[in-house]
């Protein structure tokens, strides 16, 4: 993908993340590799949603460098090239603060796997990784330490937020959005009593139809 279109792309699912109610403000971040150059797109640190633009985007190489733009990258840029470094198959990260996942994240907890769409996305819990601070690689080490043989494609970290991966950032974006859902219907059930676990098997097969029969081929390429 050139990167001008790859810059359009990162500026309009970033406006994914207010509609969603994922991030307040100037909160979270999200990026994408063009698997050709390996190069990355990536929000530019402190500006509004709102104000964002596709030249605004920032490009920067695996080591974080910027190559392209006028803005100062994500202050997470550090952390989201670990990842890439580190995961090839990865190609777009999303960082959020999204209340209710967050609010687990404050606790310490994975988000149990207690919903059908949760199997369906995730194929278990959602984990929760422990703490590291913002504005080095420490952020994406403790993601790549989680994630690495988990089926999971996103993850909490304690005190901070969710981290979500995906093929594509589009594929990110929604791995962010079901995290959120998820977890609203999981701690709305806690405040009634304990919600029922799914099976391992029933997981399983879940998963299994979610990923390689549910929606069209194309989708699953």
């Amino acid at each position: 993908m050139r990167l001008r279109e790859l810059r359009e792309e990162v500026c309009e699912l970033h406006a994914e993340l207010p509609r969603n109610h994922l991030v307040a403000w100037t909160s979270g971040n999200l990026s994408a590799r063009d698997p050709a150059s390996g190069l990355i797109v990536i929000k530019p640190s402190g500006l509004r949603y709102e104000f964002l633009t596709p030249a605004g985007m920032v490009v920067v190489d695996e080591d974080g460098a910027v190559v392209e733009g006028h803005y100062n990258p994500s202050t997470d840029t550090a952390s989201h090239c670990a990842i890439y470094r580190q995961m090839p198959l990865v190609q777009g990260i999303v960082h959020t603060h999204s209340r209710h996942a967050t609010a687990f994240a404050v606790l310490g907890r994975s988000i149990p796997c207690v919903t059908t769409a949760m199997a369906d996305e995730f194929g278990g819990e959602i984990p929760c990784g422990g703490f590291a601070l913002i504005g080095g690689e420490a952020i994406g080490h403790e993601v790549v330490k989680v994630l690495k043989d988990s089926r999971s494609p996103a993850c909490v970290l304690l005190n901070h937020g969710v981290f979500a991966l995906g093929k594509s950032a589009e594929a990110a974006v929604k791995a962010a959005v079901m995290t959120e859902d998820n977890a609203a219907i999981v701690w709305t059930a806690l405040q009634m009593g304990a919600p029922v676990p799914l099976t391992q098997p029933d997981v399983d097969s879940l998963y299994e139809r979610y990923q390689n029969v549910y929606g069209q081929p194309e989708d699953r390429s």
